[in-house]
């Protein structure tokens, strides 16, 4: 509105000396000279940081986040800092300037950012790596100055003592000086610097810069010392009770019914991050809406998790031969894993989705993060298993284990790498190739031949088992473990293994 008048009443003062037979040479160059400079200033303006000046109202709190408690309770023993500095200043403590959360993509860190603003009363600003960086030299140190600078005028406008940058991707910005051949990135990085130094800034109100990324190990050191990020956390995969936490935490809201196991829910989801949780019960809801259900159940979630892993169901609909071998393909897997791992089978399909044509899908016993070489053989055992059931049945093999391939071949290398193969222990660096692949092919050779071992007992039975699964389409795995028990084949006795925990992923090796 106010360009409009601006540029009205200049034309009118043009048309005024006009009519004065004022030489209006030296207006014109003046009026162009004051619309180029407005144009500059305008473009200017528009160069400063996108960052979204929220005003925290209390509705994120460290109660509503949940699967972190290890890292909630650092975070807030490090924001007490800034919430008693009275005390700590009684004390001599030197407040803590930074604070840079790591971890996985989905865990949480911008919403720990959040209800730290929360927690502290602080006004809250909220940027990415990507906003800084342009082109023009000197555009991004501009941006960093004028967000401290917003920073402090926004708490004082809201009579706050303390406010609180998040920056998220800083690895954008904060990677090390002297790697991009443009020098605008570490121009901005050392603006950065200079303003979590204080060297240009008062201490009231005090500025707390939180910052994300996934990549710590390519922020610059200077970066990382103390006096600027003076706290690394560590925002990890929830454990199973995390998981526990969080599928509570949004399932609050839906009509979920009483049936429902989030416990066991929970432990199919290992390896699950907070948003893929969320995106999991989100999923699980529009499955009910999708069958006009008013209740969330338990199959619904099931199908869910397999959503979220697999990917939605694909318009590809196999021969009735592909089929078949399919269903063997995966019983292989599940006869497998349930004789290493009783107990543990949950879902056995045939439904494509993604890339898969099939897939078995385990329930970890607990959260596994240290694997024995026996139980690293097994896991072998269990990707073999697969082609070598239509082996057992058809004769011959299919392309449909490729996949199970590579991850066989990756658990051999990681055996060899780990010195619990014949080798002993090895440096990876110096170890020559054609010494590991041979290594690795016999790895795989003596699985192969065990693995066999274990399913010739159900030889005669796989084929009956798999027509009923064509025919279901998906296989629960209490009915599985059903047939299983109904076998009891004598040659089992002789084919006994032990049966420590299994691995990994929850789902297994598919086609």
């Amino acid at each position: 509105m106010i360009k409009e008048w601006l540029i009205g009443i200049g034309i009118a003062l043009v048309a005024f000396l006009g009519l004065l037979h004022v030489n209006i040479l030296p207006v014109l160059f003046l009026l162009g000279l004051g619309v180029l400079l407005w144009i500059v200033m305008d473009r200017r303006t528009a160069a400063t940081p996108t960052t979204r000046d929220v005003s925290v109202r209390h509705d994120i709190s460290f109660e509503q986040i949940g699967g972190q408690e290890i890292a909630k309770n650092e975070l807030k023993e490090a924001l007490d800092f800034l919430r008693y500095r009275d005390r700590i200043k009684s004390l001599g403590i030197r407040p803590l300037k930074g604070i840079l959360l790591t971890g996985p993509p989905g865990t949480g860190k911008t919403l720990m950012a959040k209800a730290a603003a929360t927690y502290t009363d602080s006004v809250f600003l909220s940027a990415t790596g990507s906003e800084f960086v342009e082109m023009y030299v000197g555009v991004g140190a501009q941006r960093v100055r004028d967000l401290f600078r917003r920073a402090r005028q926004m708490a004082k406008r809201e009579n706050k003592d303390s406010a609180i940058i998040f920056v998220d991707e800083i690895d954008v910005v904060g990677g090390r000086r002297g790697q991009h051949s443009h020098q605008e990135y570490d121009q901005t990085l050392n603006q950065l610097l200079t303003e979590m130094d204080g060297m240009n800034t008062t201490q009231t109100p005090f500025v707390l810069v939180m910052a994300a990324t996934n990549r710590p190990d390519i922020l610059d050191s200077a970066l990382l010392r103390p006096g600027r990020f003076d706290r690394q956390i560590k925002v990890d995969l929830p454990d199973k009770d995390g998981r526990l936490h969080i599928l509570r935490i949004m399932a609050k809201d839906k009509p979920i019914a009483e049936d429902v196991n989030l416990e066991h829910i929970a432990r199919e989801t290992y390896g699950f991050s907070g948003a893929q949780l969320e995106s999991l019960v989100n999923e699980a809801a529009i499955i009910a809406l999708r069958q006009d259900k008013k209740t969330v159940t338990q199959e619904m979630f099931r199908d869910a998790v397999d959503k979220v892993l697999m990917g939605e169901k694909t318009g590809r609909r196999p021969t009735d031969e592909e089929l078949r071998r399919v269903a063997v393909h995966e019983l292989g897997h599940a006869i497998i894993s349930e004789l290493m791992r009783p107990g543990t089978v949950s879902h056995i399909t045939i439904a494509p989705r993604g890339n898969a044509l099939g897939f078995v899908r385990q329930i970890p016993e607990a959260d596994q993060y240290l694997y024995t070489k026996q139980q690293l053989a097994q896991q072998i055992n269990v990707a073999l298993a697969g082609c070598l059931a239509e082996e057992l049945h058809y004769g011959d093999r299919s392309t449909g284990a490729q996949n199970d391939f590579v991850q066989a071949s990756s658990l051999a290398r990681t055996l060899v790498k780990c010195g619990l193969s014949r080798l002993g222990i090895v440096d990876e660096e110096h170890l020559p190739d054609q010494l590991l692949e041979k290594e690795v092919r016999y790895i795989l050779s003596e699985q192969e031949k065990i693995t066999q071992e274990l399913l010739s007992p159900y030889k005669a039975d796989i084929e009956r088992f798999a027509e009923h699964v064509v025919q279901e389409e998906s296989v629960d795995g209490k009915e599985f473990r059903k047939w299983m028990e109904s076998m009891q084949p004598q040659s089992l006795a002789s084919a006994a293994v032990s049966r420590p925990q299994l691995s990994t992923s929850e789902v297994s090796p598919s086609m």
